[in-house]
């Protein structure tokens, strides 16, 4: 089973040895993401798409192999082909006539037609031969040039005949790795989490940044986000997630600094530590999701004086997109389910802020402020790849995992609805409620005390994670069910 893969339009614009290195790039990111489901599949980098060769048509090998390529960035679309031998014209219209009779039976369509190579025939010729052909064999509702109901597809290279049987929208942007790495401030709400999907999508390595403001719940919220978008988007390179205990630093805000100015000092505080950070990793910019005047703290004027802490490019995906904007993103790339249970913690140190903040008199604020508290976070440090936050989760966690179910026990399975309904737990001799992740806190306390409940998902992250917060909320009837490889 083939596809072809077709570039985004802006790659194609490049100049030749830097479109030569972003399919290549391309290439790459697909051979290591594609080569996870089945080592057989083979990626091939032509200078005009990238053609991807699945060992077998079998359903979910297709369809999981299509969901990767569309969240990989740099495609604009997947077309799903099937290959002959270019014969000659009525050879290629009895092809396309199997292929389409049906599709086009009561409707209008039209032929197009893509060719690359030295042929001795136009593409408009074998377009008029074709459309002829299938208007007489076929019992359509005629030619439509301008507004048909399905347009045949075909395309041509060299000796080759491509029917398009079904073409899927890519993400678009640059491929993973093509522009320079970037460290993304999360908290784990919307905006963080669509400017982080954003410069991804962007082409950029898209480190995470978390700063800290509201205990272990808060950090497992947003290293699940972050892992989300990573393993969904961002799977091709390897990036970090480092967390910085920031709740001594907004103590030390609340103690020492008049309320009207807290929520800017908070953002340069946050600025100084992302600059420190970048620093380490050798990174020139890092990414946030303000939005002008979305709240008080995001005026242009206060932007500019909480900017002018660092020498970094801050860069803002969404300075102008508006709030319904960005959490219909959040929808669009699965990850509003996340983003919708992370509180705001920013938000608690706001009390009548000021909108236009003057340089002067919060450096006069930012006196009082005890810098050593700000040097001890930044000690305290932690820094993991994204791809070891399974590791990190059950070195530091005491949930137990158990590979059958008791008389006792039930099972829930916390994936997300989708992910139940494509792949349905089994399991006959126990019961198991669903319960998507973003529902379990608040569900969890309405059930039967008495019975002790095992969390469920895929890979065993979501479930340790979630395990672990119940537990710190007191639910000690809270395990894990891993089930046997």
């Amino acid at each position: 089973m083939k596809f072809i893969v077709k570039l985004f339009p802006e790659i194609t614009i490049k100049s030749k040895p830097v479109r030569k290195r972003f399919i290549q790039r391309l290439q790459s990111n697909l051979q290591v993401t594609l080569k996870r489901i089945d080592n057989d599949i083979k990626v091939r980098g032509l200078w005009d798409r990238v053609e991807v060769e699945l060992p077998s048509a079998e359903a979910e090998l297709r369809e999981r192999a299509i969901e990767l390529m569309q969240c990989t960035p740099g495609i604009q679309h997947i077309l799903e082909v099937d290959q002959y031998p270019l014969g000659s014209f009525d050879e290629v219209f009895q092809i396309t006539k199997a292929v389409y009779g049906e599709q086009i039976k009561g409707k209008t369509f039209v032929v197009r037609i893509k060719r690359g190579g030295k042929h001795e025939f136009k593409s408009t010729d074998l377009e008029r031969y074709i459309g002829g052909g299938l208007l007489e064999h076929c019992e359509t509702r005629g030619v439509d040039l301008h507004n048909p109901e399905v347009t045949v597809k075909l395309e041509i290279r060299d000796q080759h005949l491509f029917l398009i049987s079904h073409q899927h929208k890519g993400l678009g942007g640059y491929p993973l790795g093509t522009q320079e790495d970037v460290i993304s401030l999360i908290s784990g709400g919307f905006d963080s989490v669509v400017a982080s999907y954003m410069t991804m999508r962007r082409g950029s390595k898209t480190h995470f940044l978390f700063f800290n403001l509201g205990g272990r719940a808060h950090e497992i919220g947003v290293k699940q986000i972050a892992l989300y978008l990573w393993q969904r988007y961002g799977s091709a390179a390897r990036v970090k997630f480092i967390s910085v205990p920031f709740d001594e630093v907004v103590g030390e805000i609340l103690q020492n600094v008049h309320h009207t100015h807290m929520g800017v000092i908070l953002k340069r505080m946050m600025m100084r530590a992302a600059e420190k950070v970048a620093d380490r990793m050798k990174l020139p910019a890092f990414v946030t999701g303000e939005s002008i005047a979305q709240v008080s703290s995001q005026t242009l004027i206060n932007l500019q004086v909480i900017d002018s802490v660092t020498s970094k490019l801050v860069v803002r995906p969404l300075i102008t997109m508006d709030k319904q904007d960005i959490i219909d993103i959040t929808k669009e790339i699965g990850a509003y389910d996340f983003a919708k249970n992370i509180p705001e913690y920013c938000g608690v140190i706001s009390d009548r802020p000021t909108t236009n903040a003057k340089l002067d008199r919060i450096e006069e604020e930012e006196a009082n402020f005890d810098y050593a508290v700000l040097e001890e976070a930044l000690e305290n440090t932690q820094v993991i790849s994204i791809d070891k936050i399974v590791e990190d989760i059950n070195i530091h966690t005491t949930i137990e995992a158990l590979t059958r179910v008791a008389e006792n026990q039930m099972i829930i399975d916390i994936r997300h609805s989708r992910e139940q309904e494509r792949k349905p737990l089994n399991m006959p001799k126990a019961e198991v409620l669903a319960i998507p992740f973003f529902d379990l806190e608040t569900k969890f306390q309405d059930l039967d005390q008495t019975k002790e409940y095992l969390l469920y998902c895929d890979k065993g992250v979501m479930s340790q994670m979630h395990a672990q917060n119940l537990q710190d909320k007191g639910y000690t009837n809270v395990k894990v069910y891993r089930p046997e490889a």
